[in-house]
């Protein structure tokens, strides 16, 4: 059986009327992210990746990016507490999930607020975004949740972009990538790779030196 285990959820029926910030809102094809999910599910499949499906949350129109619920570190599952109120009602079905897996269950309590998007692991770095989803408290609680474990908390200040793996994410070796226009500060970052697309910057790990990206970010494909 693999041995990386991946949550997702499927895009629900109100993803058209999810939330909107940094971008002009355009029309979503509900049909086509299905697709497109059902195509990242295979994918993960395709490499290793055992794909655990969580509940539905149809009433959640931002409940298909399902890592904003949680951020895992070792056996310790933090279940989030989003930015956006009207978010909240996202982690129920995600708890119940990592609980099943026999994750050991913590939480981000009020006054934090922390998304999943905002945080990038880089082996024992974490590195934190700080910005419009995630507010100081938020950060203070995934420090003291995950810093007894070995890990190495770095907040990262976000104000151009929703959330910081909006901006940068990692690629196998561990090198941090990004679009310049949309990093605040890359000196945060050892050795910064910078990308020339926006969707260029946007990469999943897939294993050994596999990756996934945009099809899209044709000039980052080309390099």
């Amino acid at each position: 059986m693999p041995s990386k285990k991946a949550l997702v959820r499927r895009p629900g029926p109100l993803l058209a009327e999810g939330l909107v910030t940094h971008i002009e809102r355009r029309k979503a094809d509900v049909d086509l992210a299905v697709q497109q999910w059902e195509a990242y599910v295979e994918a993960l499949g395709t490499h290793g990746w055992e794909t655990i499906e969580v509940d539905p949350a149809d009433d959640c129109p931002d409940s298909v990016f399902v890592e904003d619920t949680v951020v895992m570190y070792r056996n310790v599952a933090l279940i989030t507490r989003p930015g956006a109120e009207s978010r909240r009602a996202e982690t129920a079905g995600v708890e119940e999930a990592v609980a099943r897996l026999g994750c050991s269950v913590n939480w981000i309590w009020e006054p934090g607020t922390l998304d999943g998007g905002d945080v990038l692991k880089v082996g024992d770095t974490v590195y934190v975004g700080r910005g419009g989803r995630t507010n100081a408290a938020g950060v203070q609680q995934l420090r003291a949740a995950f810093e007894p474990l070995g890990a190495r908390v770095v907040p990262v200040p976000v104000s151009k972009v929703l959330h910081l793996k909006s901006a940068v994410t990692a690629l196998p070796d561990g090198t941090v990538i990004g679009h310049i226009p949309m990093v605040d500060r890359p000196s945060l970052f050892p050795g910064f790779l910078s990308v020339p697309e926006e969707s260029g910057a946007h990469v999943v790990l897939l294993g050994g030196h596999k990756l996934l990206m945009a099809a899209s970010a044709r000039r980052r494909r080309n390099c």
